[in-house]
């Protein structure tokens, strides 16, 4: 079956490629595996380099990778532009921080002398996605290459054009051949790369059951996985907390790359007190958002990746209301050429609908209602995703006990959450597990080594 790239404003197919066949892939799983045996030992201040160049190349031409991401994808192009330019920030970070993150550890012990010293694996598979088909493979595939590794990404066969493009990004500036690689293959060509004795470790950012696939071939294989799947973030808004700046701030939250993140807020969590005055504002500002072409500057909220997608969430928006909730602004499919979705929000969503469990991977905002922290902190545990969390309030008391208590990778407190390449990045539960970004990122594929001279 072709890859192909298909405009979801239009459903023009751009273009297609042939998927890599196997003699293909050997080629270039040896080439990796040759590459590896040299580049390791390439120092600190070569790999800097390189990566100083390709931030230099995403800076340049932000605007003709934005594009691209825009055409195969749908985010508005601002955006897609705001993505390369994140990537260029993470790609001087690791530049930078990499030689200080990698560094030999020295530790006291009872006689002679120790230290941890930290060494490259081999060829990482990266399984990507296509909502952010920059970032996400630049936050894999820049740490990976820093730490001495070398990479093969299986990028989301939508966005076949993206995973070209970096890969001639990294062939630019001069790294050796095999030393980053796409392979343009299908889902099912996964599993015997994981299970190929070259490949040393995976990472994947997906849903949950492409992660369960490839934790269960990795673990029969012995080798090590980072994922990062589904959320449902809670975003709690208190009685203290600043409502403007908290409604205005959950809208972007809600709607940014047009509903398609995992750690957008999808479920909006009020205190009783302040909840009639949030909806308020929080619908007004939904029926303010342009909808429509991603290209121009005016326009908020895109199309969906795929038709797919657009059915699926019309599904669950469905099944939502069948259950018994109430809609307050959007709720259906925009009837022109496209996979749109208008942005929505549902409330009185009785217990057992989908929102309570399942991730609305759109503009859709599902809200709750709830007397105090205690009953908001339980609601937002309740579900099996452990991701991210937002939470409003300006009470100390309360901002202890929700860092506290609430099971997620991460809490903000009155602010959106999103990834920093300082910070590590990563959920719990049915999220997923392992961390990317930050010192912990760097350290999830090298071989960990404690060296003890007596």
């Amino acid at each position: 079956m072709a890859i192909a790239s298909i405009n979801p404003v239009t459903g023009e197919v751009l273009k297609t490629f042939t998927p890599l066949t196997d003699g293909e892939i050997e080629h270039k799983l040896a080439l990796a595996d040759r590459t590896f045996a040299t580049y390791k030992y390439t120092s600190f201040a070569e790999r800097a380099q390189w990566m100083y160049r390709v931030a230099d190349i995403l800076e340049a031409k932000k605007t003709e990778f934005g594009i691209i991401i825009t055409l195969e994808m749908g985010k508005t192009l601002k955006s897609a532009i705001a993505e390369v330019e994140k990537c260029a920030h993470l790609c001087r970070f690791y530049a930078e921080y990499a030689p200080q993150f990698l560094a030999d550890t020295p530790v006291t012990i009872d006689a002679g002398q120790a230290l941890i010293r930290y060494q490259p694996l081999g060829i990482i598979l990266a399984v990507m996605p296509w909502n952010f088909p920059f970032w996400q493979v630049f936050r894999f595939a820049v740490p990976c290459l820093m730490a001495g590794n070398v990479g093969l990404l299986k990028h989301a066969s939508n966005v076949p054009q993206c995973a070209l493009a970096i890969a001639e990004i990294f062939h630019a500036v001069g790294l050796p051949d095999g030393a980053f690689q796409t392979l343009l293959v299908g889902a099912e060509r996964v599993a015997n790369l994981v299970a190929d004795p070259r490949v040393k470790a995976a990472t994947l950012t997906g849903s949950e059951p492409a992660g369960q696939s490839l934790a269960a071939i990795a673990g029969h294989n012995l080798k090590k996985v980072v994922l990062e799947l589904g959320g449902s973030d809670p975003f709690i808004v208190l009685k203290t907390a600043d409502l403007d700046v908290a409604v205005a701030t959950g809208v972007t939250a809600r709607v940014m790359n047009n509903g398609q993140t995992c750690i957008a807020a999808k479920r909006f969590i009020l205190e009783e007190a302040i909840a009639d005055q949030f909806i308020a504002k929080f619908v007004e500002k939904f029926r303010a958002l342009k909808v429509g072409d991603p290209m121009q500057a005016e326009t908020d909220v895109g199309p969906l990746a795929t038709p797919q997608i657009l059915q699926e969430l019309d599904g669950l928006v469905k099944a939502t209301v069948n259950a018994g909730a109430r809609v307050l602004v959007g709720g259906y499919r925009i009837k022109q050429e496209g996979n749109f979705y208008a942005p929505t929000i549902l409330t009185d969503i009785p217990l057992g609908a989908p929102p309570y469990q399942e991730e609305f991977f759109g503009p859709v905002a599902s809200v709750f209602r709830v007397n105090n922290i205690r009953e908001a902190i339980a609601l937002a545990n309740s579900t099996n995703f452990g991701l991210g969390a937002s939470v409003w309030t300006k009470d100390e008391r309360e901002i202890e006990l929700a860092i506290a208590q609430i099971e997620a990778g991460s809490v903000f407190v009155n602010s959106m959450v999103k990834s920093d390449p300082r910070l590590p990045f990563g959920g719990i539960k049915r999220s997923g597990f392992g961390r990317e970004l930050g010192i912990e990122g760097i350290r999830e594929f090298v071989n960990i080594k404690t060296i003890a001279i007596a």
